[in-house]
C-alpha cells in the first residue's frame, strides 16, 4: 500500500471514530482530569443522576429498583447522545417512605444543597447545561432538586432541566395498567423490574393494596405518605400503592420503551437551548 493511500485511509478512520465519540457519551468517572476539562467544552450536557440506592418498594421489590431504572435509563443516552454522566446521587430525601428500612438524607435542605453543590461544581468546570435525571417524582424528590436547579441557573447562567419519572409517562403507559389506581411498588413499577432484573423480585410475596384514600375531588396539592402507624388514615402494612400482582416483564419492557423514548427526546430538545452570550 503506498503512502499516500495510507494517509487517506488513517485521517477517515480518524474522522470516523471522531464522529462517533461526538454523537455517544461518557461517564464522567471513566476519564482522565484533562480528557474531562476537553469533553466539558464540547458535550452539550451533563448528567446528574439522582435513584434511591435503597428505597422500600414493597415486600415483593429489591430496594435498589428506582437505582436499576436511572442506570438503565443513562446507559441509554451514554449510547446514543453527547452527553457527560456524573456520577449519582443514591441518598435522598423521602418523606413518603420514612417508615420503612432503607437510606434516607431526611433533611430537605440537606438533600438541595448537595444537589446544589455537586452542580455548581460541575458549571464551575465547564458545564454548558445540567440536566438533574430524577428517577423520583415531581413533587416528592424533584422539589427539593427543582430548587437547586433554578439556583444554579442564577447563580452561575448554565441552563438546567430536572427530568422527572412523571414526565417521562405518557398516556401509552397508563394504557398498560389493569389496576383501578396506582403509584409506588405498583403494576408498572413491578413490571419493569420483573423486565430489568427479574432475578430479584419475588411475585409470590406481590400484593394489592389501595389503602383507605378517599378520591380527592378538589384542588391543591396534597402530599402522601405511606405509613405503618395503624392511626394514620393512610397506613400501609404493605408499603405499596396500586396491585403489583397484575404486573409482568412484557408491560415492564413496553413501559420502559416510553420512559426511554421521552427520556431521550427531552436530551435532544435541551440540547438546543441557547447558551449565556459571552462579551
Amino acid at each position: 500500500m503506498n503512502t499516500g493511500r495510507l494517509c487517506v485511509l488513517t485521517a477517515c478512520l480518524f474522522l470516523t471514530i471522531t464522529a462517533i465519540a461526538q454523537t455517544t457519551g461518557v461517564y464522567l468517572g471513566d476519564l482522565s482530569w484533562p480528557e474531562a476539562e476537553h469533553r466539558f467544552s464540547e458535550s452539550p450536557i451533563v448528567i446528574v443522576p439522582f435513584g434511591a440506592g435503597a428505597k422500600e418498594h414493597g415486600p415483593h421489590l429489591p430496594m435498589n429498583a428506582d437505582r436499576v431504572v436511572m442506570d438503565y435509563l443513562l446507559a441509554a443516552a451514554v449510547e446514543s447522545k453527547n452527553v457527560i454522566v456524573a456520577p449519582p446521587v443514591l441518598h435522598g430525601w423521602f418523606p413518603a417512605f420514612r417508615d420503612f428500612p432503607g437510606t434516607e438524607v431526611a433533611d430537605p435542605v440537606v438533600f438541595q444543597a448537595y444537589v446544589q453543590q455537586v452542580g455548581m461544581s460541575l458549571a464551575g468546570h465547564g458545564a454548558q447545561r445540567i440536566v438533574f435525571l430524577n428517577t423520583g417524582i415531581s413533587k416528592a424528590t424533584g422539589l427539593p432538586i427543582s430548587i437547586a436547579a433554578r439556583e444554579i441557573r442564577v447563580q452561575t447562567g448554565v441552563p438546567t432541566l430536572v427530568v422527572s419519572w412523571d414526565d417521562l409517562e405518557t398516556d401509552e403507559v397508563s394504557a398498560l395498567q389493569e389496576q383501578v389506581v396506582g403509584g409506588h411498588g405498583d403494576e408498572i413499577e413491578t413490571s419493569i423490574n420483573l423486565y430489568l432484573q427479574p432475578e430479584n423480585v419475588q411475585m409470590d410475596l406481590a400484593v394489592r393494596d389501595y389503602g383507605e384514600r378517599t378520591p380527592k375531588d378538589y384542588g391543591g396539592y396534597q402530599p402522601g405518605r405511606l405509613t405503618r402507624d395503624e392511626n394514620d388514615p393512610l397506613y400501609s402494612a404493605s408499603g405499596i400503592f396500586g396491585d403489583a400482582t397484575l404486573a409482568t416483564a412484557e408491560k415492564g419492557e413496553k413501559a420502559l420503551a416510553v420512559l426511554t423514548r421521552e427520556w431521550l427526546k427531552a436530551l435532544d430538545g435541551f440540547a438546543k437551548v441557547p447558551l449565556q452570550r459571552l462579551d
